[in-house]
């Protein structure tokens, strides 16, 4: 489960990503450089990439590790390795 750090982590840095969907969404209105509207949705891109390290170290810290203390562990790791298995592509 997240805990409240990695909730505040997570939330702080979704609000500044939502700060930057704004401004991407003005930067169309105003019919900006594309270049440069890529790569603020590039940025925007890395930045949601943080948030999903960010919550998956914490569900390795928590949810991983208690399924191997536990003794099964083989779902988790699965569902753990299909999980990055979709971010990297």
């Amino acid at each position: 489960m997240i805990d409240q750090e990695v909730k505040e982590k997570a939330l702080t840095r979704l609000r500044k990503i939502e700060g930057q969907i704004k401004g991407i969404q003005k930067m169309v209105e105003e019919e900006r450089y594309c270049i440069d509207i890529v790569n603020q949705i590039t940025a925007v891109k890395r930045a949601l990439e943080q948030v999903a390290l960010i919550v998956m170290k914490r569900h390795v810290e928590s949810c991983v590790s208690e399924a191997i203390r536990m003794g099964n562990s083989t779902r988790k790791i699965e569902e753990l390795m299909e999980t990055i298995d979709r971010f990297v592509r």
